[in-house]
C-alpha cells in the first residue's frame, strides 16, 4: 500500500477578489468564492486544510490515543437515564458500550415488566454518516409516536409517526418539519414546518391516515424576525402556539380536545414585550417582560386572557431573573436566577406555602428535569457542577425534602474531593462585576505559573452552565485550571446582562472576556504565557474579536463553528437566521448598526500582526454558522498574520453545527483538540 502524501506546507486557498460596497466602506474579500458549497474546489480546498492540520498533529498521535482512552475510562458507557412517569408507561434512554447512539424505551411501572425499544438511533443511523433526533412526542393515549431525524447535519428534520404497540411505522411523513404535538384524540398531529432561511413559519393541521398534501394551513408568520412553536400544555387542557423573535412574542391556544376548532389569541404582540403562556384550571399564568426586563408573573381567565385582566402574582424584580414557570394540578415552581445563580421556588397553590430548594456550592448548574404528569407531588430536577457529576433529584413539593434518584458515575479513579471549584469576579473596564466559575486539581500552587484553559459563550441571553465534564478530567490531571466567564451578552445575571452585551453594547462581550484573563492571571491562577481560550458559535465570534483586539493575551485559540464573518452574513438575508438576528447584531443596512458590527468584525479586523496558535473547527453541513466564514477567515488569516504560530482548519465533511453526531467520534474529537491544546502549554507527552 502506498504511503500517504504528508503535506509540509499549509493549503493556500485560491485568491478571487471580489469587491463589496458597504455604505461608504469598499472591502475586497478574496475569498468570497468558497461560498460555492456545490464547486468541487471548495470540498477539495477544506479537505486540504484537514490533511495538513492531520499531519502537523500527527507526532501526537500517541498522546491523542492516550487522551481518548483516559476519556473513555471516565465514561459509563453502557448506562440508563432516570425513567419518568408519563401516563401508562416510564420512559427512559439508554447506551450500550461501543454504539455510537442512545437507544429510547419505555416499560410498564409494574416490577418486572418487560422493555419496548420505541426507536433505536443506531438503527437509524445504519448507512448514514450523521444522525440526531428532534421531536419526540407521545400521544395521549401512549399508542403513536411522532419523531423527526437529521440524517445531514444541516437540522433539516423529517417528521414521520410509529405505532408503538404494532411496531409498524406509518406513512405519514413530512418534510423540513421543527416540531410537533398531538391533540387530545390521539388522531391529530399539529407541526411545524420551516421555509428557506430553516425559519419555522407555518402551523399545519395533520389527521392520521390522511394525505400530508391535504393538510390544514393553521397559521403562517410572515414576519421574518418570527418562528412559530407548538406544544402542549402539562394539563392536557390546551395547545399553545407561541409566535416569537428574539425581542418579542404572542400565544394563541385551542382547547386540546377541540382539533378542528379556531386558535384564540391571548394578546396582541407589542415590540420589545415578551410572554409566555402556561394553564391551570381556569386560568393562564404568563410570564411576561412588559414591566421590567427580568419578567413577572401574571394571571387571566381563559376566557378573557388579554392584558386588560392580567393580574399579577410575582412582581418583576431588578435582581433576579425569572426564567421559567413550571405549573402542577396544586404547586407551581418558579425556575429563577439570583446573583447568577440558579433557584427553584416550589409554591403550594392551595396553601400559599412557599419552598426554595438550596443547594450547597459556590458555582453549579440546577434545571427541571422531564415532569410530564400534572397530577405529580414531587418536582424532578438535575443538579451538577464543575465538580458534581449530574445527579438527578425528585423534590418532594408537599414534605420539602429533595431525594437523590442517580449521580451519573464517573469510573476510572474519580473522586470528587481531589478537585476544587470557586467563583470569583473581576472588575471589567466600567466597572462591573463579572463572574469566573473555576475548577482544579487540589494542590494548585498559585504561582502563577499553571496552563489555564479560559471558555465562555455571551450572547443570546443564554448563560453558560457550570457543568461536570467527564472529558475534562485528562486537563485538570495534567494541572490544568479550567475556567469559565460569564460574561455580559449572555443571561447569567438576568435579561439586562444580556442587553449590556447585545446590539450597540456588543463590545462589552468582549472586553469582559478580556478582563476576566487578566484577572486570572494577576491572581496567579496560572501563566499568560499559558493561556488557552475557547468558544463556540457565537462564542467563536468572541474568540476572533479578542484575538484581533488582544492577541497578546493569548497562547491559543479553539475555536468552534464560529461566527467571524459577522458584516457579509448579516448582509445577506437569504441566509438561516439573519433577520431574525437583526434583534441581536444589528443591521448592518443601517449605517449606526453597521459601524458597530464593524468595529468588531472578526474578517474584517484581521490585520498584519502575530496572533496566538489556533485550531478552528467547522462542519460542512453547518445551518447556523455556514461552513465558508471559518474557512474564509483561516484562509485570509494565512496571508495576513505575521508569525510562525499553527494555525489549523478541521471541518467535518459528514455534520451540523454541533459537531460529530456519535459519542465515541466526538471524544475522538475532543482527544485531537486536547493533545492541540496542551502541546500549545508545554504539557504534550
Amino acid at each position: 500500500m502506498p504511503r500517504q502524501t504528508i503535506p509540509s506546507r499549509p493549503p493556500v486557498a485560491e485568491r478571487v477578489p471580489k469587491s463589496i460596497q458597504y455604505h461608504d466602506d469598499c472591502f475586497v474579500d478574496d475569498y468570497f468564492w468558497l461560498r460555492e458549497k456545490s464547486d468541487p474546489k471548495v470540498a477539495a480546498y477544506l479537505e486540504a486544510e484537514n490533511a495538513f492540520a492531520d499531519a502537523l498533529m500527527a507526532d501526537t498521535a500517541p498522546l491523542q490515543e492516550r487522551l481518548y482512552n483516559e476519556i473513555l475510562s471516565h465514561i459509563q458507557q453502557t448506562d440508563v437515564n432516570v425513567p419518568y412517569r408519563k401516563g401508562d408507561y416510564l420512559y427512559y434512554s439508554r447506551t450500550e458500550e461501543g454504539k455510537q447512539y442512545p437507544l429510547m424505551c419505555r416499560r410498564r411501572p409494574e416490577e418486572g415488566a418487560p422493555e419496548e425499544v420505541v426507536l433505536d438511533l443506531n438503527e437509524l443511523a445504519k448507512g448514514e454518516q450523521f444522525m440526531a433526533l428532534g421531536a419526540y412526542a407521545v400521544s395521549d393515549d401512549g399508542r403513536m409516536l411522532a419523531f423527526s431525524t437529521d440524517n445531514t447535519g444541516f437540522r433539516q428534520y423529517t417528521l414521520q409517526v410509529k405505532d408503538m404497540i404494532t411496531g409498524a411505522m406509518l406513512p405519514d411523513r413530512v418534510e423540513k418539519s421543527v416540531g410537533a404535538a398531538w391533540a387530545a384524540d390521539n388522531r391529530t398531529l399539529f407541526y411545524t414546518v420551516e421555509d428557506h432561511t430553516k425559519r419555522p413559519y407555518r402551523l399545519y393541521r395533520h389527521r392520521l391516515g390522511t394525505p400530508v398534501e391535504a393538510d390544514g394551513l393553521i397559521y403562517e408568520e410572515t414576519d421574518q424576525r418570527f418562528g412559530v412553536s407548538v406544544g402542549r400544555t402539562r394539563s392536557r387542557a390546551f395547545l399553545m402556539l407561541t409566535v416569537a423573535s428574539h425581542t418579542t412574542s404572542e400565544v394563541r391556544y385551542l382547547p386540546a380536545d377541540v382539533p378542528e376548532g379556531d386558535w384564540s389569541l391571548i394578546a396582541p404582540r407589542i415590540q420589545d414585550q415578551e410572554y409566555y403562556a402556561d394553564h391551570r384550571g381556569d386560568r393562564f399564568f404568563i410570564r411576561t417582560n412588559d414591566t421590567g426586563r427580568n419578567f413577572r408573573l401574571v394571571t387571566a381567565p381563559v376566557r378573557s386572557a388579554g392584558r386588560e385582566h392580567w393580574r399579577q402574582r410575582i412582581r418583576h424584580r431588578d435582581d433576579v431573573m425569572l426564567e421559567d414557570v413550571e405549573l402542577f394540578a396544586n404547586h407551581m415552581a418558579l425556575v429563577e436566577r439570583a446573583r447568577g445563580l440558579t433557584r427553584f421556588r416550589i409554591f403550594d397553590l392551595r396553601t400559599g406555602r412557599v419552598r426554595i430548594v438550596a443547594f450547597p456550592e459556590p458555582t453549579y448548574s440546577a434545571a427541571p428535569e422531564h415532569n410530564a404528569e400534572w397530577e405529580a407531588t414531587k418536582f424532578r430536577y438535575s443538579y451538577q457542577s464543575l465538580v458534581t457529576p449530574r445527579s438527578v433529584f425528585d423534590f418532594d413539593m408537599q414534605s420539602g425534602e429533595s431525594k437523590l434518584l442517580k449521580q451519573t458515575e464517573v469510573p476510572g479513579g474519580f473522586d470528587r474531593e481531589n478537585y476544587r471549584s470557586e467563583r470569583i469576579f473581576a472588575r471589567a473596564k466600567d466597572g462591573v462585576r463579572v463572574p469566573i466559575s473555576l475548577v482544579y486539581r487540589k494542590g494548585l500552587k498559585r504561582d502563577g505559573t499553571a496552563p489555564i484553559f479560559l471558555r465562555a459563550y455571551g450572547s443570546y441571553g443564554i448563560p453558560y452552565p457550570a457543568a461536570f465534564s467527564a472529558s475534562m478530567l485528562p486537563l485538570l490531571d495534567r494541572g490544568v485550571v479550567v475556567a469559565i466567564a460569564h460574561i455580559r451578552g449572555g443571561g447569567d445575571l438576568g435579561k439586562p446582562w444580556h442587553d449590556a452585551g447585545r446590539m450597540a453594547k456588543k463590545m462589552n462581550t468582549f472586553t469582559d472576556f478580556i478582563a476576566a484573563a487578566e484577572h486570572l492571571i494577576a491572581r496567579k491562577y496560572g501563566s499568560k504565557n499559558r493561556l488557552v481560550i475557547s468558544g463556540g458559535s457565537a462564542g467563536g465570534l468572541l474568540m476572533g474579536a479578542v484575538a484581533n483586539l488582544r492577541p497578546d493575551l493569548f497562547r491559543a485559540v479553539l475555536s468552534y463553528v464560529p461566527f467571524v464573518d459577522v458584516i457579509n452574513t448579516m448582509m445577506d438575508d437569504t441566509l438561516p437566521l439573519t433577520v431574525g438576528e437583526y434583534e441581536e447584531w444589528g443591521n448592518p443596512t443601517r449605517p449606526d448598526e453597521y459601524a458597530v458590527m464593524k468595529a468588531y468584525c472578526p474578517y474584517t479586523n484581521l490585520a498584519a500582526k502575530s496572533y496566538p496558535a489556533m485550531l478552528i473547527r467547522t462542519s460542512f453541513n453547518d445551518s447556523q454558522v455556514m461552513y465558508w466564514e471559518p474557512a474564509k477567515y483561516t484562509a485570509r488569516l494565512r496571508t495576513i498574520k505575521t508569525d510562525n504560530a499553527p494555525l489549523l482548519l478541521k471541518t467535518n465533511m459528514a455534520a451540523g453545527h454541533g459537531g460529530a453526531s456519535g459519542r465515541y467520534d466526538a471524544y475522538r474529537d475532543t482527544a485531537f483538540d486536547y493533545a492541540f491544546l496542551l502541546r500549545q502549554v508545554g504539557i504534550a507527552e
